[in-house]
């Protein structure tokens, strides 16, 4: 198959005309690498001769050529006579994704539906240029930060304040991404007095955590990591989708008496709802009479993918509750930098308990994160533009070709969650592996068990491969659907 054509009147509409800085060869190479890791330049697209590329932007044959040479020696690009030079991906020793991350292996023509992460933002690498040339200041220091860089602590409190949840620099802790913070605040939440006597039914009521079902498979893990007994509130379905009902929530919080709660109320991961305004309040007001302090998760807050004004934060309707985010949902997973909001009276105690984890997230990455927060707005809106576009592709693609699937499209987030006719999302995983597909099954997602009927599949992949999953999953639907069994139901503890 001949690889698409890429003019070069269209290279220059994505990289931008300039100017260049000195010297213009490796500036403009720089540029087309950025795009081609930010997946604006697609792999196996044939860029314009290097005379073409020239005469478009303005700058001499000689400095296109040079260009081109940086690109073919870093890998970004491959020039045979007669075929032009196309886009590639650099090799990466070990490969691109962790073992741990991706057990079951996987290559080039699989298309990866088990983790819900976009690639790098446009504009890391130039990120990491500038934050290289601020890190000389923090060298002669021990290079431990544990609350985290002051001027990162400034930004993210500003943007909690300016949402309607009033916060002061000292109440941030930059931690190594939002489960990192989660699993500082569990933590420091169910650290309390060993002699505390024991609860009749063998668990301390200060163990008990509430918690949604489903919800992230990683988060289940953490808690359970940290001691926690696990009080599973099931979400409410419906036509309009899953839901929270309050006054079920209540009950079961009169019942079990749960010291804390891990909640995600804002596009929840895997459904995708969207806690309404109405219901915040009355939500606030149980957690407070039962004594119980939250654990809010909000890494897909930002993803909202509708026009609309956001609900008030929870933060905002709750002093004592903490609050977990991240930049990996709109800047990249491998920056690792998330935060934590915390109760001033609970400061000291956090931070003692996070000394016991680690001694603070990296240097480097919190300068990038500073770097890129400049131009925050304009990344979210690209962002969102780009998620918006591929949940409709997905939607279309399921209805299309799995019409017997039930669907509610999401407002926000990052992945579809469909219900299946028959419970076998077990066996359907083990299936697409035949059909160049790795799907996580319904049972992860779930703290309890169950929910084999339902499975989750994110819209992060490239457009190309995004139009190959419908055939793709309906094949391995019709395979499924003819296997014996349901397929393993052990909770993975690696889906992002």
């Amino acid at each position: 198959m001949s690889s698409p054509i890429l003019g070069a009147k269209r290279l220059v509409g994505i990289i931008g005309d300039g100017p260049w800085k000195a010297p213009a060869f490796e500036s403009l190479a720089a540029a087309v690498a950025a795009a081609i890791t930010d997946g604006r330049l697609p792999v196996g697209a044939r860029l314009p001769s290097e005379r073409e590329l020239a005469a478009a932007i303005g700058l001499s044959r000689t400095t296109t050529g040079r260009a081109y040479a940086q690109l073919r020696e870093q890998e970004f690009i491959l020039t045979r006579r007669g075929s032009g030079s196309v886009v590639q991906l650099p090799s990466v020793p070990g490969g691109r994704i962790d073992h741990l991350l991706s057990p079951a292996g996987g290559d080039e023509t699989e298309i990866d539906l088990t983790c819900t992460a976009p690639v790098a933002a446009p504009d890391i690498l130039g990120a990491y240029d500038r934050a290289l040339s601020h890190l000389g200041a923090y060298l002669p220091g021990t290079g431990y930060y544990p609350s985290g860089l002051p001027v990162l602590r400034e930004i993210i409190a500003d943007r909690y304040s300016q949402r309607g949840a009033p916060t002061d620099p000292d109440q941030i802790l930059i931690t190594s991404g939002a489960l990192g913070g989660a699993a500082i605040a569990v933590r420091a939440l169910l650290d309390v007095d060993p002699s505390e006597a024991e609860h009749p039914g063998g668990a301390r009521p200060t163990s008990r955590v509430f918690i949604e079902s489903p919800t992230y498979p990683n988060a289940i893990a953490t808690l359970e990591g940290a001691g926690a007994t696990l009080v599973t509130y099931p979400l409410e379905y419906g036509l309009q989708g899953h839901h929270w009902d309050i006054e079920a929530m209540e009950q079961l919080m009169g019942q079990m008496r749960p010291r804390s709660a891990y909640l995600i109320p804002d596009f929840h991961n895997p459904t995708g709802a969207l806690l309404p305004e109405t219901q915040r309040r009355d939500l606030a007001e149980v957690l407070l009479r039962h004594r119980v302090v939250p654990v809010f998760d909000e890494s897909l807050v930002e993803l909202g993918l509708e026009e609309g004004r956001m609900p008030t934060p929870m933060s905002a309707l709750i002093s004592d509750s903490v609050t977990v985010g991240s930049v990996s949902k709109v800047y990249w997973g491998g920056l690792r930098i998330g935060w934590m909001r915390i109760p001033r009276h609970r400061v000291d105690h956090f931070a003692s308990s996070r000394l016991g984890l680690d001694l603070g997230a990296p240097v480097l990455e919190q300068l990038v994160t500073v770097e890129l927060m400049d131009n925050h707005d304009a990344v979210v809106a690209d962002c969102r533009s780009r998620l918006r576009a591929a949940r409709d592709l997905l939607a279309a693609q399921v209805r299309s070709w799995l019409p017997e699937w039930k669907l509610i499209v999401p407002s926000g987030g990052m992945a579809l969650w469909a219900e299946l006719p028959e419970a076998r999302s077990g066996v359907l995983s083990i299936a697409a592996r035949n059909h160049g597909l790795r799907l996580v099954a319904g049972p992860n997602f779930a703290p309890a068990g169950g929910l084999d009927r339902w499975i989750r599949l994110p819209y992060t992949v490239t457009e190309t491969e995004m139009e190959q999953v419908g055939p793709r999953l309906a094949a391995a639907w019709e395979e499924a659907k003819a296997m014996s069994g349901r397929g393993p139901t052990s909770r993975a503890r690696i889906v992002a």
